[in-house]
C-alpha cells in the first residue's frame, strides 16, 4: 500500500516510493498508474496528480480527488500559493550554511545524451532556497524550497549553484552504488484554498537517506 499523508473530499497526498514513475514508461513497467484502484479509497473515480515527482524522487504528491478540484490545485500552483520542502542528498561539502539560487533554465536534448536542462539567458527563471543541514562522509543534507517549479529545478541548481549533484544522479551527477535512485525526497506540501483549511503534508525521511548516516531534521 502506498502511504496516505492527508486526505479529504477533494484531495489526497501520497508519499510516493522513489524510483516509481507517475506516468508509464515508454518502455513499459509499473507506475502510479498501476495503484489507481488502491488510490480511489471507496470514491468512484481514481484521483490524478495535480504536479509532477521526478521518477527517482520520494515524498509528497498531491493527487485531486475530482475535475474541479484539478482546476482549482492546478491553478494555485501557477499562482505559487503552494508551499515545497525537499531534503536532498548533495555529493560534496557544502561550505555555506544557507543561500538562494536564481538561474533560467533550459531545455537542450542531443541524440547521444537524451535531454537535459541547462542554465541560459534565454530559459524560464526559477528561485531555490536552500540550507545546508548536516554534513556527513563526504555528503552534505540539504533543505530545498524551491519558489518556481522548472523540470529539473532542484537538480540543477544543486550543480551550478552549491557546485555538486545531488547523490546518485545519473544526468547531472554520477551514479553513486550506496543507492539506486537520485537522492531527493519531497518532505512537506502546503497548499492554500479559498475557504477551507490549507492541505499539509508530512513524508516521513526516507529509511535510504539515514542509511548514508543522517537523521531526520524534522524529528
Amino acid at each position: 500500500m502506498i502511504p496516505i499523508l492527508y486526505e479529504d473530499g477533494e484531495a489526497l497526498v501520497i508519499d510516493k516510493p522513489g524510483g516509481l514513475p507517475i506516468e508509464r514508461p515508454r518502455a513499459g513497467g509499473p507506475s502510479l498508474e498501476d495503484r489507481a484502484e488502491e488510490l480511489k479509497l471507496g470514491f468512484q473515480r481514481p484521483p490524478v496528480p495535480v504536479h509532477r515527482l521526478d521518477t527517482d524522487t520520494s515524498g509528497c504528491l498531491l493527487l485531486a480527488r475530482n475535475p474541479k478540484a484539478l482546476k482549482r490545485f492546478a491553478r494555485a500552483f501557477e499562482e505559487r500559493l503552494v508551499g515545497k520542502t525537499y531534503l536532498g542528498l548533495v555529493a560534496g561539502e557544502v561550505a555555506a550554511e544557507e543561500g538562494t539560487i536564481e538561474l533560467a533554465l533550459s531545455k537542450i536534448s542531443s541524440a547521444a545524451e537524451g535531454w537535459r536542462m541547462i542554465p541560459a539567458r534565454k530559459g524560464k527563471p526559477s528561485i531555490t532556497h536552500w540550507q545546508r543541514i548536516a554534513v556527513q562522509g563526504g555528503v552534505s543534507l540539504v533543505r530545498f524550497l524551491p519558489v518556481t517549479g522548472r523540470t529539473h529545478q532542484i537538480r540543477v541548481h544543486a550543480v551550478a549553484g552549491l557546485g555538486f549533484a545531488l547523490a546518485g544522479d545519473p544526468v547531472y551527477g554520477r551514479r553513486d552504488p550506496r543507492t539506486q535512485r537520485t537522492m531527493l525526497h519531497a518532505s512537506q506540501l502546503t497548499v492554500q484554498r479559498e475557504g477551507k483549511p490549507p492541505i499539509e503534508a508530512f513524508a516521513p525521511f526516507p529509511a535510504d537517506f539515514a542509511a548514508f548516516g543522517f537523521a531526520d531534521p524534522d524529528a
